[in-house]
Formats: structure tokens, C-alpha cells, sequence
């Protein structure tokens, strides 16, 4: 997901650089707007996951006060790197989504510029 996002990024800012036609913005930024959505949609359901994970790690983590045996603490363990895992996902995602709407931004500047 992560190289997706990359590649789109790298996409659009050759295009910026290179192209001002008005036709060719408005494509970009019409393409540029269905992937944000998109994008938008599997954060989503990327946060719903993260919160389940993380909520089932703290639920294990309080078991495992409770019944310290090494199946818990393994159980607890495997849930933390899980949830490590999808939050550093999650963040990188969240960063690059912010990302997208600065170059809808530049997009739209370059495409009000070029009327």
C-alpha cells in the first residue's frame, strides 16, 4: 500500500512539473481526487482494525495480570508487536493521505494559474 502511495505521489509531481496544460490538470486532478477517496476508504477501515487490535491487546494485557501464565504473556506479546504494527501503518498512511491533499491543493493553484 505503502509503495502505492509513493508511486501515485511521484506520478503526480512529474505531471505538475512538467505539464500546465488546463486539459491534462483537470484530468490529473480528477484522478487525483478518486484515489484520495479511495485512499480515504482504507484508512478507514485501517483505524476500525488498529482500535480492534489494540483494544484485544489491552483486554489480554489485563488478563494477564490477572492469570500470569506463559500462554498469556505470549498471547499479550504477539497482540503488542500486532498493534505496534498496524499503528506505525496507520500513521504512515494518515501522513500520506495529508500529503495528497497538499498536492490537490498545488494542483488547483496550478490549474486557476493556467486559465
Amino acid at each position: 500500500m505503502i509503495d502505492y502511495i509513493l508511486r501515485h505521489e511521484a506520478y503526480v509531481r512529474d505531471v505538475l512539473a512538467g505539464h500546465s496544460e488546463k486539459e491534462t490538470l483537470a484530468e490529473l486532478l480528477a484522478y487525483h481526487d478518486k484515489q484520495i477517496s479511495w485512499v480515504q476508504q482504507e484508512r478507514l477501515a485501517h483505524l476500525i482494525t488498529m482500535m480492534f487490535v489494540c483494544l484485544f491487546f489491552l483486554l489480554a494485557f489485563g488478563w494477564t495480570l490477572i492469570h500470569f501464565t506463559a500462554p498469556y504473556i505470549l498471547l499479550t506479546a504477539l497482540l503488542l508487536i500486532l498493534s505496534a504494527a498496524y499503528i506505525l501503518h496507520y500513521y504512515r498512511l494518515e501522513n500520506s493521505v495529508q500529503r495528497w491533499y497538499s498536492l490537490s491543493a498545488q494542483i488547483r493553484e496550478k490549474l486557476l494559474q493556467s486559465k
